[in-house]
């Protein structure tokens, strides 16, 4: 047998040593421009607490909904309930979902806050990034910040010919196509259309065979069209439109009972079983004889126009973003409803709403190097809305057949005027001051209903008035330091504070008279229990953002400590015989807690990223009902940590990747029933592969979400109805670019 010479042992050595310097040196983590203070600037530069993900990176890992973000950002929690998207943001979150009701993190979409939770699910496609700012960002941002703010920025149009298709197949019959077509007219005007449309079976498996289709399905189709139009050299207009129809159903959860025992007598405790066992529906009610479930299904149909102009002036840019949207939803479900403690019935609920929302924000800011920065402006905001709620079959309780909630109008406007500004101290170091005063009010007037029969009855039925109206002024603030500790290493503090409005409970004042109906003494709800206060929240917080191993890896640090007041909470309750959503404030809580994350890319082949998040978010004063003692209990959805580990890799063609979160147990707490679930701790691990030869214009991408298999609860209401996380998907799919 040939031996090679000795002295090519060394030689041969010295060449793979010199070939992996090469790749390090390759390696380079990209910048991100981000946002996040309303000016564009590099997210290692910003002294926010954020994460950044790009669009590349959400197509990638499959994430197409806003619910599946939370498995990739520290300290945040996105589930998608029958009721809307749940944003937790370091323990903060919000379980009212009514007209009546607002978020504590804001959701927006190019900009534009998206009020109604229902609608804040929406399709992902042809995105630039998404931003998840965390901790409250009333200064620039408004209200309804408290938690912090995930903005979705949609990619805007280019003067360029671009264009891509995507189709997708994946198990529980899902099927997905995406495109976007981007041309240029002109050297003035450039146009974009993308779309999306997404069907997939139910994850639920129905247990009684009775032909009736679950929840946990996806049906819908969005699209959107983009304007940019470049009208003088210093003036640019970009016009979107954007539309969406979603034909699915809302019957998408299991009784708590699949995942709990002990719920009867008030304590409950979690039971391992099967996935299977745990995503079917078998329940069969006592009153399922003269209440049989009927089909369901949940049409919601939504719209928006809006508008960007940026106008340069010179020292300053005046920028101007107005919208104007619609929302309306069409709704038959089916209520797994426990009106005792060991009994539940059926519950059958049809819904309609209409809602409307125009915001307008007028703001400039400073052009320039010098050492003063600076931006103002004046916001408005107004939805209103009307919806009719209908629920039946409590008849078997002695109650009557039907509960009609017919509200509306439901009005909210805020008015704001906000500026913030940076001075340079020196080269280094700058000193950030800003303020925000903002006017919300809100008003309601409706009845709440007791019919025998679906159509009102003046002989037989009666109602009983609902009218509140509430008017509260804020001024939230912020002031920071930021310093360059080196070139690529920043630190900053911050000390800021934010404002979520207060609001009401159904019920009248006495003396009150609206739709031709009066609130007198015996009918009428104690100021206390009918108006809930603004949630307030002061935030001390500090951070490193730095770069490192000649730009191959980074890490992003923060600690921080909130002092919340008022902190709302909500649930439904029986009062005055009929289902009343309540929502009451917790005296005060305390959250504190620490963040890291950052990327490493050892080669330009290896990517590794990793998130951990320390969380301690509890009560420090709270009862429910006035008798028990909730301080110190952990907030809902606040795990006292969480672990994101990832590795990519690539070999030529081919690129694969594996991500797993792990997650310590939670609690999701229902105040009204005294009740308390605890979710064990976790760990969901995703995986892809793709495949896309040199110079191709197409790729292959296979993905598994969910390789354990387990399920989880994402959110208990009142009566027993629990909503699970999603099982196992696999999904391939094909991508071509023109």
């Amino acid at each position: 047998m040939m031996k090679a010479p000795a002295s090519a042992t060394p030689k041969l050595l010295v060449l793979l040593m010199s070939l992996l310097f090469t790749e390090a040196a390759r390696a380079q983590l990209q910048e991100v421009t981000v946002t996040a203070q309303r000016s564009p600037s590099l997210e290692s530069k910003t002294p926010v607490s954020m994460t950044t993900l790009t669009g590349d990176q959400l197509t990638t890992a499959g994430i197409d909904t806003p619910g599946a973000i939370g498995a990739r950002v520290p300290n945040v929690e996105l589930d998608y309930a029958t009721d809307g998207l749940r944003i937790t943001v370091r323990g903060i979150s919000n379980a009212d979902t009514t007209e009546k009701g607002d978020p504590s993190a804001a959701f927006l979409l190019d900009g534009i806050y998206i009020a109604r939770p229902q609608t804040q699910n929406l399709s992902f496609y042809d995105l630039e990034r998404v931003e998840v700012l965390r901790g409250p960002q009333g200064t620039l941002y408004g209200r309804n910040t408290t938690a912090g703010v995930v903005s979705v920025i949609s990619k805007a149009p280019v003067n360029r010919f671009e264009a891509w298709i995507a189709a997708e197949i994946g198990n529980y019959n899902s099927r997905k196509v995406s495109g976007m077509v981007n041309l240029p007219v002109s050297d003035m005007l450039s146009l974009r259309a993308a779309m999306s449309w997404n069907q997939h079976d139910s994850y639920l498996i129905n247990g009684l065979h009775n032909g009736r289709a679950l929840g946990k399905d996806r049906d819908d189709v969005s699209a959107r069209l983009s304007a940019k139009l470049k009208i003088t050299r210093d003036a640019t207009l970009v016009l979107r439109y954007d539309r969406s129809k979603v034909d699915d159903n809302n019957d998408s959860y299991v009784p708590d009972t699949n995942f709990y025992r002990g719920v009867a007598n008030g304590s409950p405790v979690p039971y391992g079983s099967s996935t299977n066992a745990q995503l079917t529906y078998s329940f069969v009610a006592p009153n399922a004889a003269i209440a049989p479930p009927v089909q369901a299904h949940s049409y919601k149909n939504t719209s928006g126009i809006s508008a960007d102009l940026t106008l340069d002036v010179g020292a300053a840019t005046l920028y101007y973003l107005g919208s104007h949207r619609n929302y309306d939803h069409d709704q038959l479900a089916n209520f797994y409803y426990r009106v005792q403690p060991t009994l539940a019935l059926n519950v059958r609920e049809s819904f309609l709403g209409d809602y409307t929302q125009s915001s307008h924000e007028l703001r400039l800011a400073t052009n320039g190097d010098g050492p003063l920065s600076a931006q103002a402006g004046l916001y408005y905001f107004r939805e209103e809305s009307k919806q009719l709620y209908a629920f039946r079959d409590l008849d078997l309780l002695g109650l009557p057949p039907y509960y009609v909630f017919d509200h509306g109008p439901t009005i909210s406007t805020s008015k704001a005027v906000f500026g913030q500004a940076t001075y340079r101290v020196s080269d280094k170091l700058r000193a950030t001051a800003g303020a925000r005063a903002t006017n919300d009010d809100k008003s309601r007037i409706g009845s709440t209903n007791f019919q025998q029969a679906a159509a009102f009855n003046p002989a037989t039925d009666f109602k009983l008035l609902n009218d509140a109206a509430m008017r509260t002024h804020q001024t939230t603030w912020r002031l920071g330091l930021d310093y360059d500790l080196a070139p690529a290493t920043l630190a900053y503090g911050s000390v800021s504070t934010g404002y979520k409005a207060g609001g009401f409970n159904d019920g009248c004042r006495e003396g009150s008279t609206q739709l031709g109906l009066s609130c007198p003494a015996a009918l009428a709800v104690p100021a206390a229990a009918l108006i809930y206060q603004p949630e307030t929240v002061r935030s001390y917080e500090a951070g490193v953002k730095t770069r490192f191993w000649d730009n191959k890896a980074n890490l992003n640090l923060a600690v921080f400590k909130y002092d919340y007041n008022n902190l709302q909470l909500s649930s439904v309750a029986i009062v005055a015989g009929a289902p009343r959503f309540v929502t009451s404030n917790a005296g005060e809580a305390s959250v504190k807690g620490l963040e890291a994350e950052g990327q490493f890319a050892p080669t330009t082949r290896d990517r590794i990223h990793y998130a951990l998040s320390l969380l301690d978010a509890h009560y420090v004063r709270y009862s429910p009902d006035s008798v028990h003692d909730w301080a110190g209990n952990k907030l809902d959805r606040a795990p006292a940590s969480t672990l994101t580990l990832g590795y990519e890799r690539s070999f030529g063609p081919l690129a694969a990747g594996v991500s797993a979160r792990r997650s310590a147990s939670y609690i999701i707490a229902v105040p009204a029933q005294l009740l308390q679930y605890r979710v064990p701790a976790y760990t969901q691990t995703d995986a892809t592969l793709r495949y896309r030869p040199q110079g191709a214009a197409w790729s292959l991408t296979a993905r598994v979400t969910n390789i354990e298999n387990k399920v989880h609860p994402v959110n208990i209401d009142s009566f027993g109805m629990l909503a699970p996380s999603d099982p196992r998907t696999v999904d391939l799919r094909l991508d071509y670019r023109f």
